[in-house]
């Protein structure tokens, strides 16, 4: 006899272990601390106290034990100080991913569906005659079966060439991509943290790209006074320096990185909340933060049109709500031909997930 067993529900035995629950707070904390271990640490016990995290049974002195158990943090023997590992630098981007992103169905790797069809890499539902080439792993079998019934019939089953369906496929396009992010001091101006909204966007755009998109290249570019690249590895460290906004040297490098990779696709992604207000020229900085500087803007539009002829598109995400500071990327972005987004901290992400994923779909001619 078939029937049903009920037992007593337990809400809290699929809850997270004390470990994990405090594993996902440091986390979090780790990307306001710029990956200070201690720091994080520090701020975690004073939640702790306020709010009261742990219990007797398992308490803050428990956690940092299982932390370095699990690999997650290394101690230095000297000094006593606390260092975090490539474990959780990669946990950090993971989580970022998570909460940015949202629940992303996984896909194959690292490829960018483009809008033509043909010889291509991917079966879509489309069908079409079979053409001499065509590759049997492509072969529509229950269509094909079907228009030989039709044209022979069920007794007499017999399939010829002509009955034979084949799915058509999609190219996937390869995109080579720069993350361009400010890191110049008006971005933890006014009370406002940009820098770590900036931070987690970049680091779940890496991720994003190593775990789904494997085939396309993304590079990270910070600016300031200068500009310079930096590793995927680093950005949980990434911190706000005492820098002007030196946009024409941080689209320099990126052109720089962009015309060394084969991919026909290329794109810049730009993470600024302000102007520019610097160029290095020859050795010495010129600066200027009142206002609009001409001799800046012409060559920061300068670029803008260099772009545009190499067909690299700048989509700019622009964080400050200042009418003359988006006039500016108005003026960028109609002499580049690419987009501008004037987004909210908290959309910053969805905007540049979105943008990214709709990059993808580019005719490979």
């Amino acid at each position: 006899m078939q029937g049903f067993l009920f037992t007593k529900f337990t809400p809290d035995q699929n809850a997270k272990s004390p470990f994990q629950k405090l594993l996902d707070l440091f986390t979090e904390l780790l990307g306001y601390t710029s990956g200070d271990a201690g720091e994080a640490l520090s701020w975690l016990s004073q939640l702790d106290k306020q709010y009261g995290l742990t219990n007797k049974d398992y308490g803050v002195g428990d956690f940092i034990e299982n932390l370095k158990e699990n690999g997650y943090i290394k101690e230095n023997d000297r000094d006593g100080t606390f260092k975090i590992t490539s474990k959780t630098e990669q946990s950090i981007r993971q989580r970022s991913l998570e909460e940015i992103f949202g629940k992303l169905k996984k896909a194959k790797s690292g490829n960018h569906h483009t809008f033509k069809t043909g010889q291509g890499d991917e079966p879509n539902p489309e069908t079409r005659p079979y053409e001499f080439g065509d590759s049997p792993e492509l072969i529509n079998y229950t269509g094909s079966l079907q228009n030989a019934f039709i044209n022979r019939g069920i007794e007499s089953l017999n399939m010829h060439q002509d009955d034979l369906e084949i799915h058509e496929t999609d190219f996937k396009a390869q995109t080579s991509t720069v993350l361009m992010i400010d890191i110049s001091h008006s971005m933890i101006l006014y009370g406002e943290d940009r820098i770590t909204p900036a931070k987690k966007v970049a680091m779940a755009l890496s991720e994003l790209i190593t775990t789904r998109y494997p085939k396309d290249t993304l590079d990270i570019v910070v600016f300031g006074n200068d500009a310079w690249q930096i590793e995927m590895k680093d950005l949980p460290y990434l911190e706000v320096g005492p820098y002007h906004t030196n946009t024409v040297a941080g689209l320099e490098l990126s052109m720089e990185l962009l015309r060394r990779r084969k991919n026909p696709n290329k794109q810049i992604f730009m993470i600024t909340d302000g102007k520019p207000t610097c160029l290095k020229i020859g050795g010495k900085y010129y600066k200027n933060s009142f206002g609009i500087d001409s001799k800046i803007l012409n060559r920061t539009l300068n670029l803008a049109g260099q772009l545009r002829r190499m067909k690299i598109p700048v989509i700019t995400f622009m964080i400050a709500q200042d009418p003359y500071l988006q006039e500016f990327v108005r003026n960028f972005t109609e002499v580049n031909g690419g987009k501008a987004f004037y987004s909210s901290l908290d959309g910053l992400g969805s905007f540049i997930f979105e943008d990214y994923e709709r990059n993808k779909k580019k005719t490979v001619r």
